[in-house]
């Protein structure tokens, strides 16, 4: 559904991501609006390990996220490349984790996809992706799976299985 770039930002004199939608979704009203929800999410959460945006363009061509641009391995290309991780990387990483998840969960907000490949590994670990970030009350209104199969909880999986709610981000943990 996109592309991303590497791109300067004259302003703030920093390297950044636009994460831009593919041009053969630029005109599609849905994702256009899920473009538009992440940015929402991103100007409205602010914490030391979730990846910040800058800016939101959801109208033109080029409907685009620019958002900072993270040194480091996700955990996922770290655990293909060294195997399980050892107690003392993955108590530390759960309890940064997990400090945002709770931001997130005050915040009214659940994430939604928490997984290997959205969390980057540095100092502090970031979580990123917001794409399917919700306000816990419209992730209550869901009646379809969303999310990332092996890490969804139960109620994301089937909806009528229960409200879908933080401790699904706990169970994606």
């Amino acid at each position: 559904r996109y592309e991303v770039f590497l791109v300067w930002d004259d302003h703030r004199l920093t390297v950044l991501v636009a994460k831009v939608l593919r041009p053969d979704q630029a005109t599609d009203v849905s994702a256009v609006r899920d473009l538009g929800r992440e940015a929402e999410a991103l100007a409205r959460l602010s914490h030391p390990v979730i990846v910040r945006g800058f800016d939101a363009v959801t109208e033109g061509r080029l409907p685009h996220l620019l958002i900072e641009h993270l040194e480091g391995p996700t955990l996922r290309e770290l655990i293909e490349r060294d195997g399980t991780l050892a107690t003392e990387q993955a108590l530390p990483l759960g309890l940064h984790v997990a400090s945002a998840l709770h931001y997130v969960a005050a915040e009214g907000m659940v994430h939604l996809d928490v997984k290997p490949e959205n969390i980057v590994m540095g100092a502090p670990p970031r979580l990123i992706d917001l794409s399917v970030a919700r306000p816990v009350d419209a992730a209550r209104r869901l009646r379809t799976p969303i999310g990332t199969d092996g890490y969804m909880a139960p109620e994301q999986c089937d909806p009528s299985r229960g409200e879908i709610g933080p401790p699904a981000d706990v169970f994606g943990l």
